[in-house]
């Protein structure tokens, strides 16, 4: 997995989302890109595969977490995160 950062930034790029969003907006956005992009109706599977993976892992952190994607509160949620990465050669 990449830093907590990496991945919120990648999966609201997924969605097509902004960072400043409510629960109830990805929901919406999932279910609109679900049903263009759902293998039933002619879509890729990788594309949705990916849009259910962004979508799970936002619902997560809101769940567990807060609601806003800001950088810095990322940081306050996964506070060993970005320390490991300090020390890399």
């Amino acid at each position: 997995m990449q830093s907590p950062i990496k991945e919120i930034e990648k999966s609201l790029n997924i969605l097509g989302l902004p960072k400043m969003i409510t629960k109830e907006d990805i929901r919406m956005q999932y279910h609109f890109l679900a049903k263009k992009n759902h293998p039933d109706i002619g879509g890729d599977i990788q594309k949705m595969e990916q849009i259910n993976y962004a979508y799970r892992f936002l619902m997560k952190y809101i769940e567990e977490f807060r609601y806003t994607f800001d950088e810095e509160e990322i940081t306050k949620q996964f506070p060993g995160a970005e320390h490991a990465q300090r020390f890399k050669p």
